[in-house]
């Protein structure tokens, strides 16, 4: 599209800028989603946790616990690095 005049660059730019506004529109709702998966630290989370730190604390294996039916293995052994990590922070 080739611009001659005065009034048709007024006019394209009128049409960028709105297009501009419609794409930060998008992009902010696209910054704002949810995109699901394990959230550390909410109440459901700190719930789940200390429900295995209680047991493992009270001499049940990883593969007790996983048995139950409550956590995966996978998420297991996440709580457990955690722990880990926090007795460490704890004893320095």
């Amino acid at each position: 599209m080739k611009i001659t005049t005065l009034d048709e660059a007024l006019k394209r730019i009128k049409e960028l800028e709105k297009e501009v506004a419609e794409l930060k529109s998008e992009n902010e709702i696209l910054r704002n989603r949810n995109f699901g998966g394990r959230k550390k630290h909410d109440e459901a989370w700190m719930s789940a946790y200390n429900d295995f730190i209680f047991k493992y604390e009270n001499g049940m294996t990883l593969s007790e616990i996983v048995a139950e039916g409550d956590v995966s293995r996978r998420t297991a052994y996440r709580y457990l690095a955690y722990y880990k990590e926090l007795q460490k922070k704890i004893e320095k």
